[in-house]
């Protein structure tokens, strides 16, 4: 008897504590679930709340890798498993659908080997969807991570797009996705007309500080595009969050762009690129790793330390490109090091690094050559002439800033019109 009401109370004991257990468990995937829901991407925005917006219409979808969900699935794949949507075609931007194409790499038509559909280049001769690559569409998709500064593609590609779906009479829906940078911060020098380009082909800031939906209804009403234009926003997204405080993966928006700190250097390192210095392609931390087999690093390093420029440090560092400029030869120059992402000031930076690099070694260092306009690449970056004049004469980055500084007080002025969150 006394054996029996042993076992009896220890089958109590283990019952309750798996009902314990199980409750715990519950109650823990009911918390998850209720903080994954504080915040929502544009493609689950759509999916969860407005699904009427592609219901029963061919969808045309322009997207890359970085168009996932929170559980990083493919917004190609939720379509095209998804019996109430009909996804009809696929657009890449530059680097491809799948993500595949190196920076500047034509990508031919193709069809998509795991959902069947067509696959459209927006990169290359064709930047804007013709109406044959719209045939068969009644409305057309966004979803493309941005990366917050006026030299990347992405942001072009949807322009263009936007004025293929005013002149098809199509409707452009913008799935709304964060700033990495955060939207609070704006910096650099407003584009000049004479210098648009793919790589800058409004006039908008270097680090311009909205959402890739923000952009879409700025270019839409003051570029006059006049696109029957739709942003799903997020829920959730406040403006002084950076990518890290969201909880979202970062996905690589592109092959040299491998995590959130290269997108935070972004907009002023890449103005290496309008040089004959290495922005680090071809290494593990492009944008990030600078440098030339003619630069001292320790040297540079020493001279950028000295300017105790805010949330940043350099460290003396040498790399060997595998592709690109000084493919193969040992170069020697500075990792940028990130000690406060809130303080740092990418463009000031950059322009720190380049005015060193020039002064200290004025017999090698060179901006890239000028076309047939006088425009070098330096200039479609910065996004005006000037600013390499200014470097050349001598002139200091303090000054330099203080000459865009009204033009982009009044940009932030129009800019406020289009802020959503």
């Amino acid at each position: 008897m006394k054996k029996r009401l042993i076992i009896m109370l220890s089958l109590i004991l283990v019952l309750s504590a798996l009902s314990a257990a199980a409750f715990a468990d519950n109650g823990k995937h009911k918390g998850k679930d209720k903080k994954a829901k504080k915040f929502e991407l544009g493609i689950e925005v759509l999916l969860d709340d407005q699904k009427e917006l592609i219901e029963g219409k061919r969808v045309g979808l322009i997207t890359n890798p970085t168009g996932v969900d929170q559980e990083l699935n493919s917004i190609v794949d939720l379509l095209h498993n998804d019996p109430e949507v009909e996804l009809t075609a696929l657009y890449g931007p530059e680097h491809g659908v799948r993500g595949s194409a190196q920076a500047g790499e034509y990508v031919e038509f193709y069809t998509d080997e795991k959902t069947g559909l067509p696959v459209y280049s927006l990169y290359g001769a064709t930047k804007k969807p013709t109406p044959e690559m719209l045939e068969n569409v009644d409305v057309l998709l966004f979803d493309i991570q941005d990366v917050g500064t006026r030299f990347y593609t992405y942001i072009y590609t949807m322009a263009y797009a936007m004025e293929a779906a005013k002149e098809n009479d199509i409707p452009f829906i913008v799935l709304d996705r964060p700033n990495p940078l955060g939207g609070t911060e704006v910096e650099g020098p407003v584009l000049e007309t004479p210098y648009k380009s793919f790589v800058g082909n409004y006039e908008i800031p270097l680090r311009h500080g909205m959402t890739v939906g923000e952009l879409a209804k700025l270019f839409n009403e003051e570029f006059k595009i006049g696109a029957d234009l739709t942003v799903v926003k997020m829920k959730g997204w406040k403006r002084d969050m950076l990518y890290d405080e969201t909880g979202l993966q970062f996905v690589m928006p592109s092959p040299n762009m491998p995590t959130l700190d290269t997108a935070l250097v972004y907009p002023g390192a890449a103005l290496i690129e309008g040089t004959n210095v290495s922005e680090g392609r071809g290494t593990t931390k492009p944008f990030e790793l600078i440098g030339a087999p003619f630069i001292n690093a320790d040297n540079l390093a020493q001279q950028l330390n000295s300017l105790n420029l805010k949330g940043v440090s350099f460290r003396a560092a040498s790399f060997t490109p595998s592709i690109s400029k000084h493919a193969g030869k040992l170069s020697h120059g500075i990792q940028i090091h990130i000690t406060d992402p809130d303080e740092f000031e990418p463009v000031k930076t950059g322009l720190h690094i380049v005015k060193s690099i020039h002064d200290l070694y004025p017999e090698d260092f060179a901006f890239r050559a000028e076309d047939s306009r006088g425009i070098s690449f330096f200039d479609q970056l910065i996004g005006n002439g000037w600013v390499r004049d200014a470097i050349e004469e001598g002139k200091s980055v303090e000054w330099i800033e203080s000459q865009w500084k009204d033009e982009l007080k009044d940009f932030t002025k129009v800019r406020k019109d289009y802020l959503m969150y």
